[in-house]
């Protein structure tokens, strides 16, 4: 008979994998006295039918061997978010959420996929991840319940931003259609009226055309007022996550670092605890990615495995970097190494200048010490 494995203490040990989607889950269940794993089809969202599972499975080993056993369950991160593992959790049951793009699979061009597979592959990963064998995959850090909540604000104005975006460039095409250019749509949101706008061959604007640019117009006065109601919520909503806040704070004290970017750094990546500098790079996605293997060497740019709109923000805060803290240490370095290049080089070297800026920023707001050089306010 196969041998699963046990806790460190030799306690009896259920182990469960969970493949979800939006109207189904495939439960896989693994006791210690069973060769394979039961499978169960859930109906999707019906975590008191899991519960139900879970509690069958655990009553049954607990009759067999005597003590209750602990159990422990996985699921890929993705649609349903963390609110299940919360409620595992409080349930008395371990959740782990594993990162999809971890986890090993067939490399074939045309591998089978099939819910049962990937539900074996999660629970036979998370069997070698109880082992110890941590190399096997990542599993995602669960936020709690304010974290995920402060978040919030900042993306949503990321939203509202490109909605902005998209407004402005359709008032654009419209006019443009008509040979009007040159108005700057954001600064006249309130005062621009398509009535009295004339068109290049000299005669007023449809009025079906005019009416839409007015509906536009409307929306686009709506989403300023939306982007300034999110941005005060951001910046002055009193929050039960008071490190975070105050490592916000210290960002904000550091000059070219405003409050749109001091957030999202702080929520997305600060928030969290790092052991050392490569954490920090490879949790934002600007940790290298060389590829050595026989007489093959290259690099192969940034993973870009990690939080894409932390990593935005930190490429963002570079170039803010550069222009803001002129004397530091880490613009000088910028600076020597990209001068008499080209502008693509200053491109590929901003990314360097990102992580190191990621991890300056780190230990400032971890130990409180100051980049070398920069200017605090």
């Amino acid at each position: 008979m196969t041998q699963f494995p046990q806790s460190a203490c030799n306690e009896p040990s259920i182990h469960a994998a969970l493949e979800l989607s939006k109207n189904n889950w495939l439960l896989a269940i693994q006791v210690p006295d069973r060769d394979n794993p039961s499978l169960h089809r859930l109906k999707g969202g019906d975590a008191e039918g899991l519960m139900a599972k879970l509690d069958a499975a655990s009553d049954r080993v607990a009759k067999v061997m005597g003590e209750r056993p602990k159990v422990t369950l996985c699921y890929e991160a993705g649609y349903d978010g963390f609110w299940l593992a919360r409620l595992l959790e409080r349930r008395g049951i371990e959740c782990l959420v594993m990162e999809p793009a971890s986890l090993q699979v067939n490399r074939r061009a045309r591998r089978v996929k099939t819910d049962r597979i990937d539900v074996e592959s999660i629970l036979h990963t998370l069997i070698a991840w109880c082992r110890g064998e941590r190399q096997v995959c990542s599993m995602v850090v669960i936020p709690s319940v304010e974290e995920e909540d402060l978040r919030r604000s900042h993306r949503e104005r990321d939203r509202l931003i490109r909605e902005r975006t998209a407004h402005i460039n359709r008032i654009k095409g419209l006019l443009f259609g008509q040979g009007i250019r040159g108005i700057d749509i954001k600064s006249r949101t309130k005062s621009l009226k398509p009535a009295m706008l004339v068109t290049a061959d000299g005669r007023p604007l449809g009025q079906r055309l005019g009416r839409e640019i007015t509906r536009e117009i409307a929306r686009l006065g709506q989403l300023q007022a939306q982007i300034v109601e999110v941005e005060g919520e951001r910046d002055k909503t009193p929050t039960p996550c008071v490190e975070t806040e105050r490592k916000r704070r210290d960002l904000l004290r550091l000059k070219g670092l405003g409050p749109t970017l001091s957030a999202t750094l702080t929520r997305e990546v600060y928030y969290r605890r790092f052991a050392n500098r490569r954490q920090v790079a490879s949790y934002i996605g600007i940790a290298p990615s060389p590829y050595d293997s026989g007489d093959g060497r290259r690099s192969q740019g940034i993973s870009k495995a990690g939080n894409r709109l932390a990593r935005v923000a930190m490429v963002e805060a570079a170039w803010l970097w550069l222009r803001h803290q002129p004397d530091s240490a880490l613009t000088r370095w910028f600076h020597q190494r990209t001068a008499g290049q080209s502008k693509r080089v200053r491109c590929i070297m901003i990314v360097a200048l990102a992580r190191k800026l990621a991890i300056a920023l780190w230990r400032y707001l971890e130990t409180g010490l100051i980049p070398e050089g920069a200017v605090v306010e």
